[in-house]
């Protein structure tokens, strides 16, 4: 099975929602386009994305697929949302250098219900033929047979073939340990594509860009032992229009959770996006009609920040809710201008000690997540990005003390957090 470099470049689609999904971006290699829209064309398709629980909030990287079932819904097709708590106890290899940690039965529990939260925000679940549906791959995984997984569906799979994808071949050629274990998780996924199938009919698999040699074999799998046509299809791997891994930061992952991530900060990561991305973002993670963001995309100057403000809104909106957009654009606005402590701010809180004492700012700004390290905070200082209430700091030695509070923190013109 093989991929065209643009599955896109003269192709007439048939539906409304292929066209859909490709004027917003959201396809980047697929296994059958033309059969995938013959499918749409000719009535309700269940797709499936699969998150496995290694950690208790997704990322804003997870937000493509879950977008891209997002749109299928309201096309009116049928979002089966996978949950991999049985996956996770492996850890998918794919493009990873080391091992995944192992996680035990109460962590992944713990993820799982973390998880859970973005989906029910963003799809609609139900006893409905186009309402979303969530399941556990632990369901049918943590039963099987080892001896009966070998004979039915290991039989099926070429070690040939499987050491060829690009997530096995890159480890292997970098002489990085590849266990038996985790070799094993991309036979696992193809797994759930068959149960699925099976169980509710599903015809078409999504996942990041790092997914497709699992996605392949998914599809390969259910034509070999159910003879039935399904498809596949990948989303881009983003990265933003300077190359940097699209939902990473100096402080690290911007979480759609609140408990990991307040939504001031979420709604900051967006109305901070560079230029160049305003209007792939508008495409891809709001609800914005394209006309809408073809006119959006025209401003430029001053304006410009008026459209990433609407960007940083509506991405807001759909996870966090509306108020929480609208609390977030407030307090930006106030932080940006008078120079108090805005409400509604992240805030770092001083022990007992510290306010004794003091504390060095340098090892302030680490732990408010503003620097990444110590001397990325002593640089900043040195650069005269650090400013205490509106006033530059310029010693790297600086101490904030217990009088000084409470205060506010600023890198940059555009980060802020309340010190109390």
């Amino acid at each position: 099975m093989t991929q065209a470099d643009n599955p896109t470049d003269a192709f007439e689609p048939r539906s409304a929602i292929t066209r859909t999904l490709v004027e917003r971006g959201y396809v980047n290699q697929v296994t059958d386009l033309e059969g995938v829209d013959r499918a749409f064309a000719a009535g309700i398709v269940p797709v499936y994305a699969g998150f496995d629980a290694t950690a208790d909030s997704l990322h804003v990287g997870h937000l493509l697929p879950i977008m891209t079932l997002r749109r299928l819904q309201q096309a009116g097709h049928k979002p089966i949302v996978l949950i991999g708590s049985g996956t996770t106890r492996i850890g998918d290899p794919s493009f990873r250098s080391a091992a995944r940690p192992m996680l035990s039965e109460d962590e992944i529990s713990a993820n799982v219900a973390g998880i859970r939260k973005v989906f029910e925000r963003l799809l609609t679940f139900g006893d409905g033929p186009t309402d979303a549906l969530m399941v556990n791959n632990a369901e049918w995984l943590d039963p099987m047979a080892w001896i009966d997984m070998l004979r039915d569906v290991g039989k099926h799979f070429s070690v040939n073939r499987m050491l060829s994808f690009d997530s096995v071949k890159t480890r292997l050629e970098q002489q990085e340990n590849l266990s038996f274990l985790e070799f094993n998780y991309m036979i696992l996924q193809a797994v759930d594509y068959l149960e699925l199938f099976r169980r509710t009919g599903c015809r078409l698999q999504l996942g990041g860009g790092d997914q497709w040699g699992n996605i392949v074999n998914g599809v390969d799998l259910v034509r070999r032992i159910e003879g039935a046509e399904v498809f596949g299809m990948t989303t881009p791997l983003l990265t933003t229009a300077s190359g940097a891994k699209m939902g990473k930061t100096a402080a690290g992952a911007i979480w759609v959770n609140e408990d990991r991530l307040s939504p001031y900060d979420y709604w900051q990561f967006w109305r901070n996006a560079e230029d160049a991305d305003v209007v792939r973002f508008l495409k891809l993670f709001t609800d914005l009609p394209l006309d809408e963001i073809e006119s959006l995309g025209r401003a430029d100057g001053a304006a410009l920040n008026t459209v990433k403000e609407r960007l940083a809104n509506e991405v807001t909106a759909l996870v966090h809710e509306a108020d929480a957009a609208r609390r977030a654009q407030a307090t930006a606005r106030q932080a940006f201008g008078a120079g108090e402590a805005a409400e509604g701010l992240p805030t770092v809180r001083l022990s007992d000690d510290e306010r004794a004492n003091g504390v060095g700012l340098v090892e302030l700004l680490v732990r408010a997540g503003m620097a990444s390290s110590k001397s990325e905070a002593r640089r900043a200082i040195a650069g005269r990005g650090i400013r205490i209430d509106g006033d530059v700091v310029e010693d790297v030695e600086a101490i904030v003390k217990a009088s000084t509070l409470p205060l506010r923190l600023s890198f940059g013109r555009k980060r802020h957090i309340v010190v109390t």
